[in-house]
C-alpha cells in the first residue's frame, strides 16, 4: 500500500511539473504589446525587492524541456552587454520568455536588426524594449573620445550622435548620452525595414526606451 501510495505521489508531481511548465512555456505565446510591457516591469520590480520567482529544480528542467521544440518570446530586448545587466534576471523572467539581443552600448547594426526582424516575423514578438544603463562602459568611452583599437572604434561611433545631442544639456555626460542613446535606437526602429516599421504603424508592435539603474535594480522607461 506504501509503495502503491508512493508511486501514486509521483506520478501525479510529474504530471503537475509537466503541467506547470508546458503552461509557463504556452503563457508567451500571442501576448500583446501592452501585457508584455506590464509583464517586464512587474518582473523589475520584484528583481528590485529581492523576491524573484524564476524557476527552479524540477520545474525548471520540465520547463526546459517543454521548450526544447519550440519557442514564443514575449518580448524583444537589445541591451548593452555589459555583464551587469542581464535583462532574464533584471526582468526576473525565465526559459523562453525574452528573445535577447545584446551588443556593447546596445549598438544597432544589420545583424542585430535582422535577429530583431526574426523574433518578430518568425515568433510573433509584439514588444521590442531598447535597454540602456547607468555608467555604461561603451558610452563612457564614446564621451571620453580616447583612441581605441581593432574594432571598437565601430561600437563608439553609432554612439556619437546621442553625445553630440546632449552636449549642451546640464548634468552627467554619461547618463544624458546613455538615455539619448536608448531613445535614438527606439526611434530608428520604429521606421526600420519591410517587417518592424509596418507593425509599429498599425499599432501591432510597440518600442519602447528604458534606462536600468546599476545603483538600484529600477528600469525607468524613457519618453
Amino acid at each position: 500500500m506504501k509503495t502503491l501510495k508512493g508511486n501514486t505521489v509521483r506520478i501525479l508531481t510529474c504530471c503537475w511539473l509537466a503541467f506547470a511548465a508546458s503552461s509557463m512555456a504556452g503563457e508567451s505565446a500571442g501576448v500583446s504589446a501592452d501585457d508584455a510591457l506590464s509583464r517586464l516591469l512587474n518582473g523589475d520590480k520584484r528583481f528590485v525587492a529581492g523576491k524573484s520567482e524564476e524557476p527552479q529544480g524540477a520545474v525548471l528542467i520540465e520547463r526546459r524541456h517543454a521548450l526544447a521544440k519550440d519557442q514564443k518570446p514575449f518580448a524583444v530586448i537589445v541591451s548593452c552587454s555589459d555583464s551587469r545587466v542581464p535583462p532574464e534576471l533584471v526582468f526576473d523572467v525565465s526559459l523562453g520568455d525574452i528573445f535577447v539581443v545584446r551588443t556593447a552600448g546596445e549598438v544597432v547594426d544589420e545583424v542585430v536588426v535582422g535577429s530583431i526582424e526574426y523574433a518578430v516575423e518568425h515568433l510573433g514578438t509584439h514588444l521590442i524594449v531598447v535597454l540602456g544603463h547607468q555608467r555604461c562602459g561603451a558610452v563612457s568611452a564614446a564621451v571620453a573620445g580616447a583612441p581605441e583599437t581593432g574594432d571598437i572604434p565601430d561600437v563608439l561611433k553609432p554612439i556619437l550622435p546621442a553625445i553630440e545631442e546632449t552636449k549642451a544639456q546640464s548634468g552627467d555626460r554619461v547618463d544624458n548620452a546613455v538615455r539619448a542613446n536608448a531613445r535614438d535606437i527606439a526611434k530608428r526602429l520604429k521606421s526600420t525595414g519591410p517587417i518592424i516599421a509596418p507593425r509599429v504603424q498599425s499599432g501591432e508592435m510597440k518600442i519602447v526606451a528604458a534606462y536600468y539603474s546599476l545603483d538600484t535594480g529600477q528600469v525607468e522607461l524613457l519618453k
